[in-house]
């Protein structure tokens, strides 16, 4: 069942109609009432449907809009909607291609909306059914809102006593479907706010200067980890993300080899994942410690490439040999032509290369027979499996050789 079914019914979410064609609107509206939502309304122009958000009860808990409109269209309706900080779900229901459709969706996105995606006109039953699914009440939305931001004096206390773990992701060779490595992901066990995910941290630790004693943490309990799973015939690579600031320290290269040795492990068994969130600092320097780990047989891998700085330019100039596809790229490619066309042409290019592919973002099983219909390398994501601590793994192992069973029948 939804998150939509354990908090409310559907006579009670408001929905809002707002497309300048008088057919549409009505066809929707039978269709909304067929799934058992009876309070729609109807509008025709944007200036009016806006005008509703001052009546009593008037704000709709969900807009079906189109964006093709005469007068206000749907890209200044979305504007409009921001500055007034709706906090509803947002469906966009058009008969223009993809590629507009998903342009308006990322404005919505950037512009702070609940978009809950697009259906092309006309719209299925179950294309509409599906996707009202997805809206997430009012209330519970609040809940789901992401945590404090944490000082640097509360950060540097918790490296320091301890309090940081790692999660682990799974990542599966594509053509066998054996699991290969994991991706370690650090998280917080804060002794009164529970776990705590990194996004509520780790732009602290790069701001104040504390990434380099994080990174440190995380890759050696990471390695200690490894060694841990080998001990017990599960040989693994680890994947370990490197921060720009890690880069512009000169005795970073010396550390990794030196820790991963004293861990009685292969430089092979490592992996460092280079995510450039901002511009280097000093290309000689971070070029002066990538070659010398890649001289030292360190795995070096480009991570989110595609987006930010993660760009050819970086293929041109640093010794990365493994390509990791955002997942923008990766959810979805196998029904959309543009996300196919891009992913391909990256596996091409890193096939060229003779780099690894790594895909991630596998969300669900389109994901995953695409990335073996494609003939990807490496893959990660919920569908495989979520990041999970060091002692599920074991579990999740057993579950994913069951359904890699049933994925060969």
């Amino acid at each position: 069942m939804s998150l939509q079914g354990h908090l409310t019914d559907k006579s009670a979410i408001h929905i809002l109609i707002l497309d300048d064609e008088s057919f549409m609107c009505k066809l929707l509206e039978r269709m909304l009432h067929g799934l058992g939502y009876p309070r729609v309304s109807l509008q025709e122009n944007g200036r009016e449907a806006l005008a509703m958000f001052n009546l009593p009860d008037g704000v709709p808990d969900i807009i079906l809009l189109d964006i093709n409109m005469p007068g206000m269209d749907g890209v200044e309706f979305v504007r409009h909607l921001s500055a007034l900080h709706y906090s509803g779900g947002l469906v966009l229901v058009s008969g223009e291609d993809d590629l507009m459709l998903r342009a308006t969706e990322k404005l919505a996105h950037a512009h702070c909306l609940a978009v809950l995606g697009f259906l092309h006109k006309p719209a299925t039953l179950n294309g509409l059914s599906s996707m009202l699914e997805k809206w997430i009440p009012r209330a519970a939305a609040r809940l789901l809102v992401p945590g404090k931001i944490y000082d640097a004096d509360t950060l540097a206390a918790a490296i320091a006593n301890g309090q940081l773990t790692n999660y682990y992701q799974p990542k599966v060779a594509v053509a066998t479907g054996k699991l290969i490595g994991v991706e370690a992901l650090v998280r917080w066990q804060h002794p009164v706010d529970g776990l705590v995910l990194p996004d509520q941290f780790i732009s602290v630790a790069e701001g104040c200067g504390l990434i380099n004693d994080l990174t440190r943490v995380v890759l050696r309990e990471a390695l200690k980890q490894v060694k841990a799973w080998q001990a017990t015939g599960l040989m693994l690579c680890v994947a370990v993300n490197v921060s720009m600031d890690d880069l512009a320290d000169l005795s970073f290269a010396d550390f990794v080899a030196a820790e991963t040795a004293a861990a009685g492990l292969s430089p092979h068994d490592v992996e460092l994942e280079v995510t450039e969130t901002r511009l280097m600092k000093n290309l000689t320097t971070a070029l002066d410690v990538l070659t010398r780990l890649r001289l030292k047989h360190f795995r070096l891998s480009i991570d989110d490439f595609g987006t930010g700085h993660s760009s050819l330019v970086q293929l041109r100039d640093l010794p990365f040999d493994i390509l990791k596809i955002d997942q923008s790229f990766t959810h979805r490619a196998s029904q959309d032509s543009r996300l196919k066309a891009i992913f391909q042409a990256s596996l091409d290019l890193a096939n060229y290369l003779g780099m690894t592919v790594v895909a991630e973002g596998v969300e669900d099983a389109e994901d995953w027979a695409f990335q073996r219909t494609i003939g990807s390398h490496v893959a990660q994501g919920y569908f495989i499996g979520k990041p999970m601590p060091a002692d599920k793994l074991a579990a999740w192992l057993v579950d994913w050789q069951a359904r890699m069973q049933t994925f060969e029948k």
